[in-house]
């Protein structure tokens, strides 16, 4: 019943779905010049041989994917495409995809668009990260035949609650995937009591994400200029974390001369308006997206730029988190663990909560409740430097201690890349 509502909406509903779509594309959350992705409409010709469809909703998903692309690329006669949602992710994907893999928007879940995008495609296997169930795209994939699988699947506190009011509308998007690779025990719970049929958990892929990449050149002209500066990051911060940080240096830097604190927005689009907000308390902004550069009377770096998150990891000896403060979830911390950063998060870190939570019994980072508890944290490192390198090396030997963990989603994977199955170029041409 759930499910012919939902079609029958997404079918009859296109004026609006479009209407939507066209306030997104006004605000810049849609890409203009490849809105047609959007609508099912190809950006680029079908390959010959073997398609494998990987499905990540964003940045994060999208990057701890990256290593599944590569050695799926290894494979022969293999393209691989990936598809992702929002302009953010495609940004990051043009800098990072390796050649030969592929890069679309993702339909939006309406059938025609849906049906065009699968009859252009036509993937021989669809691997879909984590946690974004879009039901059309996902029944109708199953209904053609395509093996679906469920890659680094997590089901959160607040989507088990949900789905479980809805058992017949999960179940139903869940019988069309043939495996089922949770991130967690938990999760692989979940999934089964949810309806997933085969379903194992070989661990978390985000662990086998290499280190973000770092432009030398950049590093080696800001580490010079910065010189020994003490200094902290707070990285991939929302609304309302931006304001703090800089209440934060405020009060440090009475205590700890010449401190720096670089900002660096999960959104660069909001650079402008962050910058004016910090600029009214009172500090010195050097905003990078605008060419300003860092001197000594600089209190905050304001980092609005794209894929320079490397850099910033690699600058700053102490990380704090965003979006952990603000009820929304937590970014990534295993970004900063991979280069040996002192990682500390607030207590909202739903997102990767298996994660932190380890990291914190072994002392690779630190809970902080608020506002005055980050102040107290980063005084704490910044005043005793031998403590951050601890810290940072225990990080460092988290983030790597799972490295096995691509070999076991590839053991389970196997079956469905042996090169038995027909693949969508043979289909097609024994057609024509």
């Amino acid at each position: 019943m759930m499910l012919a509502l939902y079609r029958g909406l997404t079918t009859l509903g296109g004026p609006l779905v479009n209407c939507y779509l066209n306030r997104r594309m006004a605000r810049g959350k849609e890409d203009r010049l490849r809105f047609g992705e959007r609508r099912g409409f190809a950006g680029h010709p079908r390959p010959a041989g073997r398609v494998v469809w990987l499905h990540a909703a964003s940045v994060g998903e999208s990057v701890s994917m990256l290593p599944v692309v590569e050695r799926l690329l290894g494979r022969p006669d293999t393209t691989v495409l990936v598809t992702t949602g929002t302009v953010t992710s495609a940004e990051v994907m043009a800098a990072r995809l390796p050649d030969g893999a592929i890069h679309q928007y993702v339909p939006v879940d309406r059938l025609p668009w849906v049906r065009r995008f699968l009859d252009h495609w036509r993937p021989d296997l669809a691997l879909w990260a984590e946690s974004e169930f879009w039901p059309n795209l996902l029944i109708e994939a199953a209904d053609r035949g395509v093996p679906l699988i469920l890659l680094n699947g997590r089901v959160s506190d607040r989507s088990f609650a949900r789905w479980r009011r809805h058992p017949g509308f999960i179940r139903r998007l869940l019988a069309g995937f043939v495996l089922c690779l949770a991130q967690t025990p938990t999760d692989a719970q979940r999934l089964q009591s949810l309806g997933a049929g085969k379903v194992a958990c070989r661990g978390n892929l985000k662990f086998a994400a290499p280190p973000l990449p770092v432009d030398q050149a950049a590093l080696n002209e800001l580490s010079a200029r910065l010189d020994d500066r003490p200094r902290w990051l707070a990285a991939s911060t929302h609304a309302g974390e931006e304001e703090a940080v800089a209440r934060v240096h405020q009060e440090l830097a009475r205590r700890h001369p010449g401190l720096l604190t670089v900002i660096v927005p999960r959104h660069a689009n909001r650079g402008q308006a962050i910058a004016a907000e910090l600029a009214s308390l009172g500090l010195a902004v050097a905003r990078r997206s605008a060419g300003q550069s860092v001197g000594p009377e600089t209190d905050l770096l304001l980092a609005d730029t794209m894929g320079e998150l490397g850099l910033f990891y690699r600058l700053a000896p102490i990380v704090f988190m965003g979006k952990s403060l603000v009820g929304q979830g937590g970014q990534n911390p295993l970004e900063p663990a991979r280069l040996g950063g002192a990682v500390l998060f607030g207590r909202h870190m739903e997102n990767f909560a298996d994660i932190a939570a380890r990291m914190v019994r072994d002392g690779a980072a630190e809970w902080i409740d608020n506002e005055a508890g980050l102040a107290v944290a980063v005084s704490r490192l910044l005043g005793e430097p031998a403590l951050a390198m601890r810290r940072g090396s225990r990080a460092r030997a988290f983030a790597s201690a799972e490295d096995g963990v691509l070999d076991g989603v590839f053991a389970e994977l196997s079956p469905w890349l042996s090169g038995g199955l027909p693949h969508g170029g043979e289909i097609a041409h024994a057609g024509t």
